[in-house]
C-alpha cells in the first residue's frame, strides 16, 4: 500500500509540472489550431465555385482574381477563427478530455499547454480573424462576428445540449457557406444552404458516434474510461436515428436542390448532372458511419488520406462536378442521354 501511495503521488507530481509547463513549442500550438480540420472551411469556397460556373461567366479576368482573392481571405479568417475556438474549447474541456482514451492526446489535456496559454492563443486567433474580414467588407465582418458570437453560445451553454450542440455546430458551417456568398458579394440558393446544414448535421452526429465507440473499444480492452458525452449521449441508438434522419435529408436536399429551377436557371441542363453524382454521396456518407462505429477518426481530412474508398469517390465527385460546371459538352450529352 506504501509503494502504491508513494506511485500515487510521483504520478500526481509529475502531472502537475507537466500542467504547469505554458506551451512546449511550436508543434504543441499547430496541433491545438488543428489544422487538419481547416479543411471543413471549403465550404467558403462553394459560392465562388458555383458562381463563376453560372451568373459568372464571361466577367473579366481582373474581377475574377478579385474575387478569388476576397473568398481567399474570407476561407483564412475562418481558419484562423475555427482554430481560435478549437483552442478555448480544449481549455475549457481539458479536465473532462483527460478521461477520453482519444481526447486526452489533445494539447490542453496532455500538459503540454496550459488552459491559460490556450485561453491567449484562441483570443488572438479570434481577434486576427476578425480584423482580417474587415479588409474584405463590412457584411463578411458582420457574418464572422455571428459566427463567432455562435461559439460563445457553444462553449457556455448549447455543447451540453442534446440535439442543440450538433444544429449549433451546423448553423455555423451555414454561416461559412454565407460568407462565401457575401466576400463576392452573390446571393446564395437556399436548397445549398439546407444541403450544407443537414450534412453538417450527419458529420456531427458521426463525431458523438465515433467518439462512444472509442469509449467502448477501450473499456473492452479492459481500460477504466470514466468519460461520459457532454450533452447526454450515451445510446448508439438515438444517435443512429439521428444519423438516419440527417444522412436521408443531406440526400434529399443535394437532389432537390440538383433538380431545382434554380440550379437550371443557372446551369441549363447541366444540372442534371449534379443528380447523376448522387451515388459517390451515399457511398461517403456510408463510409463515414463504418468508420465511426468502429470508433476509428472521425476527421475528414485523416479519413480521406486514410479510406481509399472515400477518396475515390470524393475525387470522382469533384471530377464529375467540375466537368458539370465547366464542360459546355456535357449538357449535350445530357440531352442525348436522358429524357428530362
Amino acid at each position: 500500500m506504501a509503494e502504491s501511495g508513494a506511485g500515487d503521488s510521483s504520478s500526481s507530481a509529475t502531472v502537475n509540472a507537466t500542467v504547469s509547463a505554458t506551451v512546449r513549442g511550436p508543434r504543441a500550438v499547430l496541433r491545438l489550431m488543428r489544422p487538419g480540420d481547416w479543411l471543413k472551411n471549403v465550404f467558403v469556397l462553394i459560392p465562388i465555385i458555383f458562381y463563376l460556373a453560372g451568373q459568372g461567366q464571361g466577367i473579366s479576368s481582373e474581377e475574377i482574381w478579385r474575387e478569388v482573392l476576397a473568398v481567399a481571405m474570407a476561407f483564412i479568417s475562418f481558419c484562423a477563427a475555427s482554430s481560435g475556438f478549437y483552442a478555448v474549447n480544449d481549455a475549457l474541456d481539458h479536465e473532462e478530455d483527460r478521461t477520453h482514451p482519444v481526447k486526452r492526446r489533445r494539447p490542453v489535456a496532455s500538459g503540454a499547454i496550459t488552459p491559460r496559454a490556450a485561453f491567449g492563443i484562441g483570443f488572438v486567433l479570434v481577434a486576427g480573424a476578425l480584423a482580417l474580414a474587415a479588409t474584405v467588407n463590412v457584411p463578411l465582418l458582420v457574418v464572422l462576428s455571428l459566427y463567432a458570437l455562435l461559439q460563445v453560445f457553444y462553449n457556455l451553454k448549447l455543447k451540453r445540449v442534446p440535439f442543440i450542440d450538433v444544429a449549433a455546430i451546423a448553423l455555423g458551417f451555414c454561416l461559412r457557406a454565407v460568407a462565401g456568398a457575401v466576400a463576392i458579394p452573390v446571393s446564395i440558393s437556399i436548397w445549398l444552404l439546407l444541403c450544407v446544414f443537414f450534412l453538417t448535421l450527419y458529420l456531427g452526429f458521426i463525431k458523438r458516434l465515433c467518439d462512444l465507440a472509442s469509449v467502448d473499444n477501450a473499456r473492452a480492452a479492459g481500460m477504466v474510461v470514466p468519460w461520459k458525452p457532454r450533452a447526454g449521449y450515451s445510446s448508439r441508438d438515438e444517435l443512429n436515428w439521428l444519423l438516419s434522419l440527417s444522412g436521408v435529408m443531406t440526400l434529399l436536399m443535394y437532389l432537390m436542390y440538383a433538380l431545382s429551377d434554380h440550379a437550371r436557371r443557372l446551369f441549363g441542363d447541366r444540372a442534371v448532372g449534379f443528380a447523376l453524382l448522387s451515388p459517390f454521396v451515399i457511398v461517403v456518407i456510408h463510409r463515414f458511419y463504418r468508420r465511426a462505429n468502429y470508433g476509428q477518426s472521425d476527421s475528414p481530412l485523416e479519413i480521406i488520406t486514410q479510406d481509399r474508398t472515400v477518396l475515390v469517390a470524393v475525387l470522382l465527385f469533384i471530377g464529375g462536378t467540375v466537368a458539370t460546371l465547366f464542360v459546355p459538352q456535357v449538357s449535350e450529352f445530357l440531352r442525348t442521354l436522358l429524357y428530362f
